[in-house]
């Protein structure tokens, strides 16, 4: 099995634990608002916004917002620090969305261009490849 295969798996598992681990809480202290699951799990994605400064600084900024490390930060510091449920479980929504994007195949962007990342080339080009 192929490296890309390995972190696909790892993406998939840090998906379902984190997802799990949120679950296993209530959100904020009012349990029912998926909603709000919802738009936290996207939040991420505000990094495209970076591509309007060009390739390389997008990115810059979207790699920045997808490490796993940011959302386990995020988690430890509102557990351990604020003991706060409301910025664990933001750290963990965090971190099911990178796994997720691992998942499904779109890693770490190169400063090539939005297609190129190091899980390989995503997009309409990589199909007819």
């Amino acid at each position: 099995m192929s490296a890309v295969w390995w972190q696909r798996i790892e993406g998939g598992l840090v998906f379902v634990a984190a997802l799990i681990a949120v679950t296993g809480q209530s959100f904020m202290g009012i349990s029912g608002y998926w909603w709000v699951y919802l738009i936290l799990f996207f939040a991420p994605d505000i990094g495209f916004l970076g591509y309007l400064a060009g390739p390389k600084m997008g990115a810059a900024v979207y790699n920045l917002l997808h490490l796993y490390g940011i959302g386990l930060a995020v988690a430890v510091t509102g557990f351990a620090i604020f003991g706060s449920p409301l910025y664990t479980n933001i750290g963990l929504i965090w971190m099911a969305h990178v796994g997720f994007d691992r998942m499904l195949g779109y890693g770490l962007k190169e400063p090539s261009g939005f297609g190129d990342t190091h899980l390989g080339r995503i997009g309409r080009q990589a199909d007819q490849a």
